[in-house]
């Protein structure tokens, strides 16, 4: 069954204003930075699983001197960020695939290093997400992501109200739920680390650009009411951010040599 296109080109646009050209989450550079941090990934295979447009993918080529296999659900996503890896002649270092649900097309051991960032968020079934990931893995090699997850308390109003604006598929779980799905899929070394008081920093800053210096061109860009829909977007997102019901973390684990 094909995946229902959930990011079109108005929400890419949005998403690459506010966070940088080619990024699809929050955190640039920096971001990729912190998901390879102690795993040496230069000259290893990484798999960037939910790999969007691009950019972390390319970045990890540019940066970090790996080579890269991203895929995604969505075709148009995955073109562009094939368009993206030509422009920057990458194409010999970093290829994109556009995959179905389910099982990795991958056989056993072919990867080094495997991340995520927003995937895993999106999955309903991370028990057999996590699975197949340490099934592809090669021995000793890492998993890490960095996902957005809640406190575990019964969804609030405020926070059906955001994922409506969204207009995207949640699967969300809390912190803990990782570090027990992980070390029940048979990871080894399992950290996990509390990035919530960091992104509710940032995502006041980045309502404030959006409500403010971003607008006008948001405006020009998008239209007025697809502006105006991203903003109050993000004025709802900082509601759940600051009362703690919306969360984000980063997950880590090894397979076992």
């Amino acid at each position: 069954m094909s995946h229902e296109v959930e990011y079109h080109d108005t929400m890419v646009r949005m998403l690459e204003l506010i966070w940088g050209e080619g990024y699809m989450a929050p955190g640039g550079p920096g971001n990729v930075s912190k998901l390879l941090e102690g795993t040496d990934p230069g000259g290893k295979l990484i798999l960037d699983i939910g790999c969007g447009i691009g950019g972390p993918a390319l970045e990890m080529v540019r940066s970090h001197g790996a080579q890269v296999v991203g895929i995604d659900l969505e075709a148009p996503l995955v073109r562009r960020a094939s368009r993206s890896a030509r422009e920057s002649g990458l194409q010999e270092h970093c290829t994109f695939k556009c995959v179905e649900p389910g099982p990795l097309q991958f056989p056993d051991a072919t990867f080094d290093i495997v991340v995520s960032s927003g995937a895993v968020t999106q999955t309903e079934d991370k028990a057999s997400m996590f699975a197949e990931i340490l099934r592809v893995l090669r021995p000793g090699g890492y998993f890490s992501c960095y996902e957005w997850m809640t406190s575990g308390a019964k969804p609030s109003d405020d926070l059906r109200y955001w994922i409506e604006l969204e207009g995207l598929t949640y699967a969300f779980r809390t912190l803990d739920d990782y570090r027990q799905l992980l070390e029940t899929a048979g990871f080894h070394d399992v950290q996990t680390i509390d990035a919530s008081a960091w992104y509710q920093a940032e995502a006041s800053r980045e309502y404030n650009l959006l409500k403010g210096e971003l607008y006008e061109p948001m405006a020009e860009l998008l239209g007025q009411s697809d502006a105006d829909h991203f903003v109050e977007d993000w004025r709802a997102m900082v509601v759940v951010c600051n009362s703690g019901e919306m969360r984000q973390g980063y997950c880590r684990g090894r397979r076992p040599a």
